[in-house]
């Protein structure tokens, strides 16, 4: 345990944080289908000489918008097959990158997801997620357990949430678009509405570096529904991004000229 003199400093200063102006945000986004949007939405720039380490595909647009500096970034294509880098590896490796390099105020993690029926999900929702935790990282050891669930709290932003009238949900992360039944069980287990592939991991690079971050995902896909997951998620893709990038716009329009205290 801290002494208490250091524990309250530590206090203060993250009090202090969240009383400052929002100056700079990270947009984390997995694929290009989803990022163009929004990169046209706030007129960003392609940075023409990378922040990140040579050879990497990692790709980072920039600009201002009103009183804010905005970056998105995306892990770009596959070197290989030329496909989008998506998972948990790619998101986690180009968020902390990105981290170090731009120092950002708030992480904001847009992206498509499936959703469950169940839960009240339907094709095009828009979720401000309250937890993350991850689904495929199955460890049957005591306390082991824990950490491969990897259990997080999302920035909260109830003044957001209420403002933009957006549904709230939990999310779960795994490194596949199907879903296996020991996956399904974990998912139940998480009380997921939502499913994704990179956003535990993003939250998991924020939270180690102490950066806050918040989740806005759209449904492409209903997991529990009657339909292919792969050949919906693709019918609704497109339609689906447009519900995104109106999302993230709104959301970003609302952190202009404030602080984190006032989400």
């Amino acid at each position: 345990m801290a002494p208490h003199g250091e524990g309250s400093e530590e206090a203060m200063v993250v009090q202090d944080e969240n009383r400052k102006p929002i100056s700079s945000i990270l947009i984390v986004i997995a694929m290009q289908t989803e990022a163009m949007p929004v990169v046209n939405k706030f007129q960003l720039k392609e940075d023409l000489d990378p922040v990140f380490p040579k050879g990497v595909p990692w790709v980072r647009y920039h600009g201002i918008y009103k009183d804010l500096h905005i970056n998105l970034v995306w892990p770009g294509k596959d070197l290989t097959l030329g496909v989008d880098s998506v998972g948990t590896i790619s998101a986690s490796l180009v968020t902390y990158a990105a981290i170090q390099a731009l120092q950002p105020d708030l992480i904001i993690n847009a992206g498509t997801a499936g959703g469950f029926k169940v839960k009240g999900a339907c094709i095009s929702d828009v979720f401000l997620v309250s937890d993350v935790a991850f689904h495929d990282r199955r460890i049957p050891i005591p306390v082991f357990d824990l950490y491969g669930v990897g259990l997080r709290q999302c920035f909260s932003t109830p003044n957001l949430l209420k403002e933009l009238n957006l549904k709230a949900g939990k999310l779960s992360t795994g490194d596949s678009l199907d879903m296996s039944p020991q996956d399904e069980a974990s998912i139940v287990a998480n009380d997921a509405t939502v499913k994704d592939m990179e956003g535990a991991a993003v939250a998991y690079v924020a939270d180690l570096l102490k950066v806050p971050a918040i989740f806005i995902k759209a449904v492409t896909d209903i997991v529990d529904g009657d339909k292919p997951t792969a050949e919906e998620f693709l019918q609704n893709l497109a339609a689906v991004t447009a519900a995104l990038d109106q999302a993230v716009a709104q959301v970003v329009d609302f952190i202009s000229g404030k602080c984190l205290s006032e989400l």
